[in-house]
């Protein structure tokens, strides 16, 4: 053997194990801040890499997309069929704050609404808010039996169901250019609008669970810090007093209440 060859036999393999690092300790959570339309404000929390180097840990929160339930934001069971998409438009300190990307139904809601012997009617329509979103929303709806109806089926002609349709869209783009999109999302939260779609429709056929099934946010304006604090800024935080008791006149008995 050559003196001086054969170094390595001493020294450890090159590629010996490295040591196993806890991912996690790398990572850091964040609070997710819903706008301020939704009864919970503080709705979860949401993980990412801490920042390293070139790549920030705010830049890869934005843009993410948080699917939340109805029930959970509004503090009310009865809305758990309602899904609600939040995405994170900007990042404070450890806060994101979420602005609002869309609505839709749960599967087993739309699984119980649909029967034989009857029609589903569904309408969409492409809408441009004052504040410069653009909205697509999903309209459904079912034909119901009329009263004390003998036949079995309730389906409705070709025509009924365009003319349903068109109804429905006319009342979405209504609702969808008269306001900006908080209004339009309090409205489709509050969901009277279903009903005011069944009112119309009436008089051309009857028709019962009519739901605004799906919203998209299709375009959104430039990003501005201050159009999203207004979403995040509580209205009814706002100082307004209270109200004043008005004072008893103190009347002389048997004055027929003039002094």
């Amino acid at each position: 053997m050559a003196v001086g060859k054969n170094k390595r036999l001493t020294k450890s393999k090159k590629g010996g194990r490295k040591k196993a690092i806890d991912p996690f300790l790398k990572k850091e959570w964040y609070k997710l801040v819903a706008p301020s339309i939704f009864a919970a404000k503080d709705c979860g929390k949401t993980i990412i890499t801490k920042t390293q180097g070139q790549k920030i840990a705010s830049d890869g929160l934005k843009g993410r997309v948080i699917e939340l339930s109805l029930a959970d934001l509004q503090n009310n069971e009865s809305l758990s069929w309602r899904k609600v998409k939040l995405c994170i438009e900007d990042v404070q300190g450890y806060n994101c704050l979420l602005n609002f990307h869309g609505m839709d139904m749960t599967r087993d809601k739309i699984c119980s609404l649909i029967k034989k012997r009857q029609t589903i009617i569904e309408g969409n329509v492409d809408c441009r808010t004052t504040d410069g979103y653009i909205v697509r929303m999903f309209c459904i709806a079912f034909t119901k039996p009329q009263d004390n109806q003998i036949k079995n089926t309730c389906y409705a002609k070709a025509t009924q169901v365009r003319a349903i349709r068109a109804k429905m869209v006319q009342v979405m783009s209504d609702l969808g250019t008269k306001g900006d999109l908080k209004s339009l999302v309090k409205e489709l939260i509050s969901a009277p609008i279903g009903e005011q779609i069944e009112r119309e429709a009436s008089g051309i056929f009857p028709i019962k669970d009519c739901y605004v099934r799906k919203v998209k946010v299709l375009k959104k304006p430039k990003f501005d810090v201050t159009s999203l604090m207004e979403w995040h800024n509580d209205d009814s935080g706002a100082d307004t007093g209270t109200a004043v008791k008005p004072e008893a006149e103190n009347l002389v008995a048997g004055s027929g209440g003039r002094l």
